[in-house]
């Protein structure tokens, strides 16, 4: 095994993090087809709800080539209108640059001794890289924003584990790209007497709906969810992370945590 596919590795360079992530698939290229991108494109471009993450795109993106403009220049997929099946990919270069802007909210966000909201709706592929990044927050002085108890949205449950909020259905975790579950919490948070979180780190919808609130957000996003980087387009999100955000073993993340942490100037969870 390479050194860099050790989760105990040291902190990797920047051309160390670009060759790990395209060997691990984290980009480079993706195990999302091509097909499945632009059907996605399409089906957002066409208006479809469950696409747009909780923001309000309008008629703004009614062009699927005007989506796949986008991301190609954001996420790297191939901007070639022609291609329409088999292999697609996400530029090392674009997530890793990314990485960098998070880093320096980060760094802004533990300077300032923000409250931040940390969220998933990709406990499979994502959960660690925001509980690491959530701990590493609080030991530099953020407070973490507590979900309120009691909440529910889309017939589940959102919850917390490890400092990130989660929803919840039949005792699991579950992959959801419903902004509702962000949306309960951010309803429920003045009610607590408590004010809305200065930045949010998630995905998803969970995401999309804080960034349309106006929150400060910073997002993860494969190349098949064009949502959020619309939205880091138009100037809805603050930044945008490329990535296949669920390959085929978690601790393929870590040395991509491990990064940012370092970039932000955090302390690593021992």
């Amino acid at each position: 095994m390479n050194g860099m596919d050790d989760p105990e590795s040291a902190t990797p360079t920047r051309a160390g993090l670009i060759d790990h992530l395209v060997r691990t698939r984290i980009a480079g290229d993706v195990a999302t087809p091509r097909e499945n991108n632009l059907a996605h494109y399409r089906e957002l471009a066409n208006g479809n709800r469950y696409y747009w993450f909780g923001l309000e795109l309008g008629e703004r993106w009614a062009d699927e080539q005007d989506v796949l403009a986008v991301m190609s220049e954001r996420c790297g997929v191939d901007d070639d209108p022609a291609h329409r099946s088999g292999q697609d990919t996400i530029d090392p270069e674009l997530t890793v640059a990314a990485l960098d802007r998070v880093a320096v909210m980060l760094r802004k966000a533990a300077d300032d001794r923000q409250r931040v909201l940390v969220a998933t709706g990709h406990p499979g592929g994502l959960l660690d890289v925001h509980a690491q990044t959530a701990a590493a927050l609080r030991a530099a002085g953020c407070e973490l924003v507590r979900v309120p108890l009691g909440l529910t949205a889309d017939e589940g449950v959102v919850t917390q584990m490890a400092g990130v909020a989660v929803y919840e259905r039949g005792a699991s975790l579950w992959h959801t790209h419903s902004p509702a579950p962000m949306a309960a919490i951010l309803d429920a948070l003045p009610q607590e007497g408590e004010e809305p979180p200065d930045l949010v780190i998630a995905d998803h919808g969970w995401a999309g709906c804080a960034a349309q609130r106006g929150i400060a957000t910073v997002g993860y996003a494969d190349s098949n969810d064009p949502a959020l980087f619309l939205a880091e387009a138009e100037g809805t999100l603050a930044v945008c992370v490329p990535l296949d955000d669920h390959v085929i073993n978690a601790r393929f993340y870590e040395p991509m945590t491990a990064y940012l942490l370092a970039a932000a100037g955090l302390p690593a969870r021992g």
